[in-house]
């Protein structure tokens, strides 16, 4: 068997990560594992929005998108972005859940925001279908769980924080 692990590991035990689309999680360990006549070497992850443990080889990570929690200047541009004027978005639905997804798929905070932003706005006009309720359901706890972790406030008090910018529109 030969350890087939090229990428340094980038994370550490003990460690929150942002997993695009997923949530954020913790590393609870870093395991080598054997796959056909290879070593690879993992993330194992624990997810708690989902109260999920995955394993994330170490060398797909990176295309994964998954990250390190933003720094708290950038989650508080995440908050202020929610509090901004927008662009009216498609009146189409499927363009806007599919830009949305796009958007998602990305995982910046910044992306998250955005979808919260405009899908919230659009759900003040007319109700949002299932698909796109999802999304926003989603996308608004994604948000409130990297920017509680990065600010060190309790869910509760960034949810307060979101819904009173998204109020000042």
């Amino acid at each position: 068997m030969r350890m087939m692990s090229k990428t340094p590991k980038k994370f550490q035990v003990d460690q929150r990560v942002v997993y695009p689309s997923q949530g954020v999680g913790v590393i609870k360990s870093i395991v080598e594992k054997p796959f056909k006549e290879d070593i690879i070497l993992y993330y194992v992850i624990y997810l708690d929005v989902s109260d999920m443990t995955i394993m994330v080889p170490v060398d797909k990570a990176h295309g994964l998108g998954i990250r390190p929690i933003v720094p708290r200047d950038e989650a508080l541009k995440a908050l202020e972005l929610i509090g901004e004027d927008y662009e009216p978005v498609p009146s189409d639905w499927k363009l806007r859940y599919q830009t949305n997804m796009d958007l998602l798929k990305k995982g910046s905070v910044l992306d998250i925001a955005t979808i919260v932003r405009s899908l919230y706005h659009r759900s003040k006009v007319k109700e949002l279908p299932i698909l796109e309720r999802k999304l926003y359901d989603a996308a608004l706890i994604l948000l409130g769980d990297e920017v509680s972790c990065s600010l060190r406030k309790s869910k509760e008090e960034v949810e307060n924080m979101i819904f009173t910018r998204l109020e000042s529109r």
